[in-house]
């Protein structure tokens, strides 16, 4: 058996390991605890107050952070499910048909999101769509987030369907169940924690996006990281750190459920339990 590494006995790791950590953590930290100073100002303190919560919500801005909301929302919303049916089949294919001419490739097509900058994607995206004559709008941001959430719900799904064994289909085709009867009443159940799991994550990752977004969305159409990033512009205001931490607390939340619901059923090694 290999022996384990301790990675804290390398000099300088451990300290920049704190470093890293800073660098990363420091400024949600700092928003978030000048989201309730009381002060207009966000150089001085001037104590502890939930004000601009509650501006966000009745504010001068509500109308148009709502509005913005309600946009993202609906664009995670039917973006997740749609980008995590496509994963689930993507999934099923890659890892229940066998052995099939450019496997290697598909499998590349599907991780590419993941590996290219966002801002090419963006800039890309828009490319295309100006190439074909479709006007920017709520759908070119619909199916700009599909595409680029479907490697997002990809990954649990698959890791999912990886530690599910397939001798539980065969026993349900030996039974005379057809594959579809297989799939529909042995294995999709087995994966609904990593379909679930790959839901969330599609949802948090569309919900924060906002290089794709500002890119392919047309005049008067919002989302809450392009409202935010338009009130920002005007001047960084104490209810732009409020509503940028309901955001994060948010981000957290999602992506929290969907680490513990993909581990759900699972044992130490990984497999089906």
């Amino acid at each position: 058996m290999a022996r384990k590494v301790d990675l804290k006995r390398f000099p300088g790791f451990q300290s920049m390991t704190y470093l890293c950590l800073i660098l990363l953590y420091a400024p949600l930290l700092i928003v978030m605890v000048y989201s309730f100073n009381d002060s207009r100002s966000i150089t001085s303190w001037g104590g502890i107050s939930l004000r601009w919560y509650e501006d966000v919500f009745f504010g001068l801005e509500a109308e148009k952070f709502r509005a913005a909301a309600f946009n993202s929302v609906v664009i995670a919303i039917i973006a997740a499910i749609t980008s995590t049916t496509i994963a689930t089949m993507a999934a099923t294919g890659m890892l229940r048909a066998g052995k099939f001419r450019g496997k290697s490739f598909s499998f590349a097509l599907i991780n590419l999101p993941l590996m290219v900058p966002e801002i090419v994607t963006a800039v890309a995206t828009l490319i295309f769509f100006s190439a074909i004559g479709f006007n920017a709008g709520y759908l070119t941001i619909l199916i700009a987030h599909i595409v680029f959430c479907i490697p997002f719900a990809y990954l649990p799904i698959a890791a999912r369907m990886q530690g599910i064994e397939d001798i539980y289909e065969q026993a349900a085709q030996d039974l005379y169940a057809t594959r579809f009867e297989a799939f529909k009443l042995i294995l999709l159940p087995l994966m609904a924690p990593g379909i679930l799991s790959g839901f969330l994550l599609a949802f948090i990752i569309s919900l924060d996006d906002f290089i794709i977004t500002n890119f392919v969305k047309g005049a008067g159409i919002e989302t809450l990281p392009t409202a935010i990033f338009g009130a920002a512009k005007q001047g960084i205001k104490p209810n732009i750190m409020a509503i940028s931490t309901l955001l994060l607390l948010v981000s957290v939340v999602f992506v929290t459920l969907s680490y513990l619901i993909g581990r759900m059923g699972q044992n130490k090694n990984g497999k089906q339990i």
